[in-house]
C-alpha cells in the first residue's frame, strides 16, 4: 500500500492508496482541494470539519448531477438505436420486395 501526502486547503494529510493508484489519488485530491478553496472563498473559514463537509457536499450534488446527465444520455441512445434497427429493418424489407419484384419482371 503506497502513502502520499496531499494538501487540501493549505494543509498536509497523509493518505495510503493501493499501489499504482498514487496518480489518480493526486488528480482527485487536487479536485478535492479546489472545490475546499472555493468553499473557503465563497463563505469564508467554517471550521477545517465543516469546510471539508461543504465541499464534500457540492463534489456529491456535481457527481449526482452528472449519473443523471449520463442516465438520460444512455437512454436516448438506447432510444436512437432501436430507431435505428427498426429503420433498418424496413429498408430490408423494402429491398427485399423489390428483389422479388424484380426476379418476377425477369422471369416475365
Amino acid at each position: 500500500m503506497a502513502q502520499l501526502t496531499i494538501q487540501v486547503n493549505g494543509r498536509p494529510y497523509t493518505v495510503g492508496c493501493e499501489d499504482g493508484q498514487e496518480a489518480h489519488l493526486l488528480e482527485i485530491a487536487r479536485l478535492f482541494d479546489r472545490q475546499v478553496r472555493q468553499v473557503s472563498q465563497d463563505v469564508g473559514q467554517l471550521g477545517e470539519t465543516r469546510l471539508f463537509l461543504m465541499g464534500a457536499l457540492l463534489l456529491a450534488d456535481e457527481m449526482s448531477d452528472l449519473k443523471l446527465r449520463l442516465a438520460h444520455a444512455q437512454s436516448e441512445l438506447a432510444r436512437q438505436q432501436t430507431d435505428r434497427s427498426r429503420a433498418e429493418a424496413v429498408a430490408i424489407r423494402a429491398l427485399d420486395a423489390a428483389a422479388e419484384r424484380i426476379e418476377s419482371l425477369a422471369a416475365e
